[in-house]
């Protein structure tokens, strides 16, 4: 089993910053990417930013330049800096963790509310 527990998310007004993590533990083995999705209501989950175990990431083309992802793969954590937040990032936001050798299995963390006001 693995367990993923997220912590930042808050009210903040436009134009401020957040800062998300994601501590990934248990039974972890060849990660393949951590990253961060988020999802509004009667949406579907859209991804925000991903990273390799080696460093190479990928964003979501509408936080490009505001976010940034970043890990520490000794204690199996991912970040997620939010700057020049906007209302329209207003979601929960999710951990994800892909990790196998043959094939990929898929974790979630149970979300956590950034809400950006106006």
């Amino acid at each position: 089993q693995v367990q993923l527990v997220e912590s930042g998310g808050g009210l903040v007004q436009a134009g401020g910053s957040l800062r998300l993590s994601c501590a990934a533990s248990g039974s972890i083995f060849s990660i393949k990417f951590m990253g961060w999705y988020r999802q509004t209501p009667g949406k579907q989950r859209e991804l925000v930013a991903v990273i390799t175990t080696a460093g190479q990431t990928n964003y979501a083309d509408s936080v490009k330049g505001r976010f940034t992802i970043s890990r520490d793969n000794a204690k199996n954590t991912v970040y997620l800096q939010m700057s020049s937040l906007r209302p329209e990032d207003t979601a929960v936001y999710y951990c994800n963790l892909v990790m196998g050798i043959v094939g990929s299995i898929n974790y979630w963390g149970q979300g956590t509310q950034v809400t950006v006001s106006s």
